[in-house]
């Protein structure tokens, strides 16, 4: 299954500029899922991070690969998802392997680890050009949106 960013936005709350996952195109639900994540230098985060020598932030790699682990989670389910939120709750084993920079194409690769009830747990790694550019363990739990 491949979804484009109208359909990631229908599942997913985020929005530009946070919404960190462009396209999906695999996935396997309940077992894994791969995005792209196209970098531009029109990233507001540029501006300040460095200026001279723009580097993507490692926590904003590790939120495009959590937006990908919430697409991948979210993937098997059935029935209405727009009032449900993917939280964090953990990060194990984080460690960045090389700078992502404008122009790079970050593919994002989430392989599921365990779900169990609303918890899951993946391996999640972030390459460019096939080169590892961040990996960690990624746990999660979906919850309700709190109401307006």
């Amino acid at each position: 299954m491949e979804l484009n960013i109208q359909q990631i936005m229908e599942i997913l709350p985020h929005r530009p500029p946070f919404l960190l996952v462009d396209k999906i195109t695999e996935c396997e639900p309940g077992v894994k899922a791969t995005g792209i994540k196209c970098v531009t230098m029109n990233e507001p985060f540029f501006t300040g991070h460095f200026p001279g020598q723009p580097i993507m932030p490692g926590v904003l790699i590790l939120e495009a690969l959590a937006q990908t682990g919430a697409l991948l989670a979210v993937s098997g389910m059935e029935g209405d998802l727009s009032d449900k939120l993917f939280f964090f709750t953990g990060l194990d084993g984080v460690k960045f392997r090389r700078q992502v920079v404008p122009g790079d194409r970050l593919e994002l690769h989430c392989d599921n680890i365990r779900m169990k009830l609303k918890l899951c747990k993946m391996d999640a790694r972030a390459y460019v050009d096939g080169k590892l550019a961040a990996e960690a363990q990624i746990t999660a739990a979906i919850g309700d949106r709190p109401k307006a």
